[in-house]
């Protein structure tokens, strides 16, 4: 279970604070209107992770019995955290040009984070593995890490909104820089992890 709560952690972290289109939103929504408009649109994955997260559960459980296609996915899955690990530490102060954004609601926050590939991605090949994992050894320990997940995804949003509010260069600072390199890190190794899994699901390891 904690390494289950642990997981969640990181990739709710980094997909948090990574810089990307529903960050940008956030920061907009806070600088035009107020953190509570942010923190709205930072919301905006509860209402479109449900049909992806259920849509690769109920694929992925079919096909749980058979371990070249886990390999193959666990294989897409290292591919997919390196790339988060790469961009991660080589991210830069995150810049945002208010003048030339529309203010965004949490309807338009919605429609970008759907139409973002990340959370098809992860949820197909990292999010709902771990769940089927960890189900097999402790029926509670999905529902930590889907739990840790949102709870530090939004949370950091939601922070990033306050910060925002009050200290607009906090993104622009070392303190973030330094956040994002341990995650990176962090992410490099999970990375590692997952390729290794592919390793032994393939009968090489």
């Amino acid at each position: 279970m904690l390494s289950a709560i642990l997981v969640g952690i990181m990739f709710g972290l980094s997909a948090g604070l990574a810089p990307g289109p529903l960050l940008t939103l956030v920061i907009t929504q806070t600088l035009q209107h107020n953190t509570f408009e942010g923190a709205k649109v930072a919301a905006a994955p509860l209402l479109t992770d449900v049909p992806i997260v259920l849509a690769a559960f109920f694929v992925l459980n079919k096909l749980s019995n058979l371990d070249t296609v886990l390999g193959i996915i666990a294989v897409v899955g290292g591919l997919y955290v390196s790339c988060l690990a790469y961009e991660t530490l080589t991210v830069g102060p995150v810049q945002v040009n208010v003048s030339q954004l529309q203010p965004k609601s949490i309807r338009k926050g919605a429609v970008v984070n759907a139409l973002n590939p990340h959370p098809y991605l992860f949820w197909a090949t990292v999010g709902v593995p771990m769940i089927l994992e960890t189900l097999q050894s402790d029926p509670v320990a999905p529902w930590l890490f889907i739990l840790s997940f949102y709870v530090f995804l939004l949370g950091s949003k939601i922070l990033i909104a306050l910060v925002v509010g009050r200290f607009r260069a906090f993104l622009e600072g070392r303190l973030y820089l330094y956040m994002m390199r341990v995650l990176g890190v962090v992410l490099a190794g999970f990375a590692v992890y997952l390729l290794w899994e592919a390793l032994v699901r393939f009968g090489v390891a």
